[in-house]
């Protein structure tokens, strides 16, 4: 496999303070790569400057061999990578089915000229988009809900329609932010078979923070250490929490800290 993103040697300066340092790493096309560190490592950071929310002070990060400065997050967008949030972003007045199908770009119904003057190009795309969102719906088995407004979701649900917004255009790279905060564990399982389906299924590229470590270790391979702005480590989960050093920077000192000692560490990273 190869690097689809490559971050080199890259630093984001808060005036004097570096959140993130001299960080380098590479997620490999066609993984599931997990990032993981205590609080204040860096790592919402390191995702901000991937998805182009953040500019860079020092280093290259690289997308699919392109380099991505001066890139905004809708042009990284229309390249094919995405990122969703710790807090679904969700329009919360439309239905599910709604909001799948406002997420491609460009369509030509939000034109007033080609609405006018181009009708049946217009209806023809539409009919495109519905069937692309009804096909995701049965995708992520979420037809129970399709015709629900986005806002009276639950928080896992609301998870599985950010999911969804991801597959209805062409995504390579999808950048996932606290999949589980907030997610009941019979949701977060629907999630996770998704997520290993569209790895699998539809060579979707994932690059997964999470605190969840029993998460973490289901779902990531590899997984990848910052503590510090900077990686610390990365490989197998079982190696990881078997490096002392790690342990005691992020797992309190106790190779059995994990999931619960992380999952009210909150997201300030």
């Amino acid at each position: 496999m190869s690097a689809i993103i490559d971050v080199r040697n890259v630093t984001k300066r808060f005036g004097g303070f570096k959140a993130v340092s001299d960080c380098s790493l590479q997620v490999e096309q066609g993984s599931i790569t997990g990032l993981i560190g205590p609080n204040g490592a860096g790592k919402t950071t390191l995702f901000n400057m991937v998805a182009g929310n953040l500019p860079i002070s020092d280093g290259t990060i690289l997308f699919d061999g392109k380099d991505t400065k001066g890139l905004a997050p809708h042009q990284l967008f229309k390249q094919g990578l995405l990122r969703t949030f710790q807090i679904a972003h969700e329009f919360s007045n439309m239905t599910v089915l709604e909001n799948l199908m406002m997420v491609p770009d460009s369509q030509s119904g939000e034109s007033i000229t080609s609405a006018w003057f181009q009708p049946a190009r217009v209806a023809k795309e539409e009919t495109a988009v519905l069937k692309k969102a009804e096909e995701v719906i049965d995708f992520l088995k979420i037809s129970h809900v399709k015709n629900e407004l986005a806002g009276n979701l639950s928080g896992g649900q609301k998870k599985l329609l950010e999911l969804g917004r991801t597959m209805m255009v062409d995504a390579r790279v999808v950048l996932l932010d606290e999949i589980a905060a907030g997610v009941n564990r019979t949701l977060l399982k629907d999630l996770v078979d998704n997520i290993e389906r569209m790895n699998r299924e539809l060579d979707y590229t994932f690059f997964v923070i999470e605190h969840d470590m029993d998460l973490i270790a289901r779902l990531c391979h590899p997984v990848i250490v910052m503590a510090a702005g900077t990686v610390m480590a990365q490989g197998a989960i079982a190696d990881i929490q078997a490096n002392q050093e790690v342990v005691e920077a992020y797992f309190g000192g106790s190779p059995t800290g994990n999931a619960t000692a992380e999952a009210g560490a909150g997201a300030a990273s």
